[in-house]
């Protein structure tokens, strides 16, 4: 598999000559739908999901489907039936790879605010994006984790468990618009230090097998 890394919590999976796209938000690049076969949504929050360019790729390939929670689906209705309503706990296909989801919940922000449902995605039983949440696939071998970095929901220490509860061969940073170049610095030398597996941050457009 083919991973790229676009902007914030976008993830782009080629495999077998398909792609799937994962959280194509606010903050990403239009690049990353070129040529999408699938996408998958974590939850409603709009650095996740981008409505317009969701519209536009459908326009360019009829054949795209797009899977995430039943709570999201009222935002999507001008797509049409492409849509599929996803659980925690389902197993399905999209573009040829394995997909299970998991999670159930989007990680509390404040008392006040209230959780809107989340879904981890794990492909290929090797690559899993948590969407906003630290939910932690139980009973899997994780290869390529995707770790959330910054956000109002989370402080350091909770990325750093996360990775270290997961146990992943390697770990990408995720989440990561909000940080400065400071915020970056100081952020990816203590998950390098402290996660206890190979750890970096790609720039938007980066591919690793």
């Amino acid at each position: 598999m083919q991973l790229t890394k676009y902007g914030h919590s976008c993830v782009r999976i080629a495999h077998d000559g398909a792609v799937l796209v994962i959280d194509p938000g606010g903050f990403t690049e239009p690049a990353a739908l070129d040529g999408v076969d699938a996408v998958l949504i974590t939850h409603e929050h709009f650095d996740h999901i981008d409505v317009d360019a969701l519209g536009d790729a459908l326009a360019k390939r009829a054949t795209v489907t797009v899977h995430t929670h039943a709570s999201v689906l009222p935002k999507l209705a001008g797509l049409g039936g492409v849509v599929t309503a996803v659980e925690p706990g389902d197993a399905f296909a999209a573009a040829g790879m394995r997909i299970q989801a998991y999670g159930g919940w989007h990680a509390e922000i404040h008392p006040e605010i209230p959780r809107v449902p989340n879904l981890g995605f794990l492909v290929n039983d090797q690559v899993y994006h948590p969407g906003d949440s630290f939910d932690v696939p139980e009973g899997v071998q994780v290869d390529t984790l995707f770790v959330p970095v910054s956000a109002p929901w989370l402080k350091l220490s909770e990325a750093v468990d996360f990775v270290r509860a997961v146990g992943p061969r390697r770990a990408f940073a995720l989440h990561d618009a909000l940080l400065s170049d400071a915020g970056h610095t100081v952020t990816d030398a203590n998950m390098s230090k402290l996660s206890g597996c190979e750890y970096a941050r790609l720039e938007p457009g980066t591919l690793v097998h």
